[in-house]
């Protein structure tokens, strides 16, 4: 279950920070899981990599079978032939 409140840690030296057991328990999280990191500007986002992972499968899975290697592929050759003509 998500809890809706937050609790408080502090960064220690390096700037490491630990994750209380109680959210490492409820994500599951155990000693070497890794995980992402990120900022939006105003807050940290720390989440199981595992996570991010499955989120950006989704996401590329409903573009269906295109090939990310051949649109960037495809994009070069456009751009090298604009630059031909120039």
């Amino acid at each position: 279950m998500a809890r809706a409140s937050s609790l408080p840690v502090r960064l220690g030296a390096q700037g490491r920070l630990v994750v209380p057991a109680e959210l490492r328990e409820e994500l599951g999280l155990g000693e070497g899981a890794e995980l992402a990191i990120r900022s939006d500007g105003r807050r940290l986002i720390l989440e199981p990599r595992s996570e991010v992972l499955r989120r950006l499968r989704r996401r590329f899975a409903a573009a269906g079978d295109v090939s990310l290697a051949e649109l960037l592929s495809a994009d070069r050759d456009e751009e090298a032939r604009r630059e031909e003509g120039n």
